[in-house]
């Protein structure tokens, strides 16, 4: 067999592959503490200097297995690295995708060498496409964590049926997602799911306040990821909300506390201040107004019923912003004041959800308000048009206020369908003001929706499903909002591709604003 002249980290960014002796690690992959696979399983110098490449199949095959070495040392580029992109991961990533450690803790472990290195490399994964770093100024952003990402895979030992194979599972699953692959993300979800359940997770002995929070926060993550996970790919849910697990804790309370902290120590805490607990039970209304969608779709209900269930899920859905405490209303000073907790991209994901989620359970009535002078018709489709307007605000709001600004790949997703609410304005709304503010905000979304496909690669799926409606809106604007088979796929499957609503074939050719009479610059 020919010998590779490149390592695959190298063969696969399609870069020039560089070692200074046979036998050693490349360039790349030693800058970045990556297990290279041109170098010797003997004598691997990224081992000792770097402290993440494995040592050896025996030691790597355990997934808890930690740093040998603290990373606190700016003398190593990789460890600095490491440092870096975990701490992008806990800005970008955590407590929006889903919340599974307790920040100053898992930090603490780092510095000394003991954070697990499966962990870490899932969290470099996802996060190294934020960085400015120069060892990434050749690499494009959205495949600069492959090479992290088959290292957390290799890691992975699906017989240690432990905390921190749950969360390399949902760290694998969130990986899975930014390529696309729903099937992949859904297995990983499921098998974290199962191991919650045989650990019986929420209920776990732990040592310390801290821990047993982190299982609560990693247990609940779980069944949220578990509702549109499940919804995306069609298959039943593995895990119902339990009335005997608390809700998670206040942030703020959470983020001070330390593994001293035992169980006869007193804790001063409002769940009603909890950020984390205001999304549970925003995803308690998405799991019941994803199913209704279904329902629909597959002609299961009359009108009479349709009415009913919206009025029911409507009020669940007043309901829980008009129980909130005013410190967690969207308001600008909210937002600020949260952002200075640190907490500020949290509380963005918090109204994401919920303007997104009032969004999906209004979406029909824009194409039934075209078609009949129902008052209650109209008020639901204008409930439609308010969620999906307010969704755009928040994120424009985000990207004006420090530390706030929301990259993970949902924003894309729900941006594309508050996108189509805009096109249904520029098709069918009669105030010119209202049309000139939808024109605005497509614009401002297909700019925000480019910027974050940079980054994540599924979110091309989003971009071509905007093309696809916006192609069944130009051959049947009548139809093209009709709550059907194809528009549930569309509302709620993001990571899956949609063909065309018509069975005419797609041109394939480029799409942009200018499609929709919007002059790009």
């Amino acid at each position: 067999m020919r010998k590779a002249k490149a390592c695959a980290a190298c063969r696969e960014r399609r870069r020039r592959c560089e070692n200074s002796a046979s036998g050693s690690p490349c360039t790349f992959c030693t800058a970045r503490g990556l297990r290279c696979t041109l170098a010797r399983l003997t004598g691997d110098a990224t081992n000792v200097e770097h402290g993440l490449s494995p040592s050896s199949d025996a030691v790597t095959r355990r997934s808890s297995t930690p740093l040998k070495q603290g990373i606190q040392s700016s003398q190593s580029p990789a460890r600095s690295l490491c440092a870096e992109l975990v701490q992008l991961y806990f800005d970008y990533v955590h407590d929006q995708f889903h919340s599974l450690f307790h920040q100053p803790s898992f930090e603490k472990d780092m510095v000394r060498g003991k954070a697990p290195r499966i962990l870490l490399y899932g969290m470099m994964a996802l996060s190294a496409r934020f960085s400015k770093n120069t060892t990434f100024c050749d690499t494009d952003p959205r495949i600069r964590g492959n090479a992290y990402a088959k290292e957390c895979t290799r890691l992975l030992d699906w017989n240690d049926i432990s905390l921190t194979t749950i969360q390399a599972c949902v760290l694998l699953g969130a990986i899975a997602i930014t390529e696309g692959k729903s099937a992949i993300e859904n297995i990983y979800y499921a098998m974290a799911c199962r191991m919650a359940q045989l650990l019986d997770l929420p209920n776990c002995k732990t040592d310390s306040r801290v821990e047993r929070e982190v299982n609560i926060r990693t247990w609940w993550s779980l069944c949220m990821i578990d509702v549109w996970s499940s919804t995306g790919v069609r298959l039943p849910r593995l895990l119902a909300p339990r009335k005997n697990v608390p809700l998670p804790m206040d942030e703020v309370v959470f983020l001070q506390l330390s593994r001293d902290f035992g169980f006869d120590d007193v804790i001063q805490t409002n769940q009603r201040s909890s950020l984390l607990a205001e999304m549970v039970r925003l995803n308690h209304i998405l799991q019941q107004i994803n199913d209704f969608n279904i329902r629909v779709a597959e002609s299961k209900l009359d009108a009479i019923d349709i009415l009913s269930d919206v009025e029911h899920l409507s009020s669940q859905l007043d309901g829980w912003l008009d129980e909130l405490p005013d410190h967690i209303r969207d308001t600008r000073e909210n937002l600020e004041r949260y952002s200075a907790m640190g907490l500020g991209r949290m509380f963005v994901a918090i109204y994401l959800g919920y303007y997104h989620f009032g969004q999906m359970l209004f979406y029909r009535f824009l194409h039934e308000d075209l078609e009949s002078t129902s008052i209650r018709n109209r008020r639901y489709a204008n409930k439609c048009k308010e969620h999906a307007g307010r969704l755009c605000d928040i994120v424009y709001s985000s990207e004006t206020v420090p530390d706030c600004d929301a990259k993970y790949n949902m924003v894309g997703h729900v941006l594309v369908i508050a996108s189509t609410v805009q096109i249904h304005n520029l098709l069918f709304e009669s105030n010119e003001k209202n049309v000139t503010l939808a024109k605005m905000r497509l614009e401002k979304n297909f700019c925000i929706i480019t910027q974050l496909c940079a980054l994540w690669p599924t979110l091309d799926v989003c971009m071509n499903r905007l093309m696809a409606f916006h192609k069944a809106c130009r051959e049947s604007a009548d139809t093209s909002f009709r709550m059907d088979q194809w528009m549930v796929r569309f509302l709620v499957e993001f990571a899956t591709p949609v063909t065309d609503k018509t069975s005419h074939e797609s041109d394939g050719g480029h799409w942009s604003l200018a499609e929709l009479g919007i002059p790009s610059d």
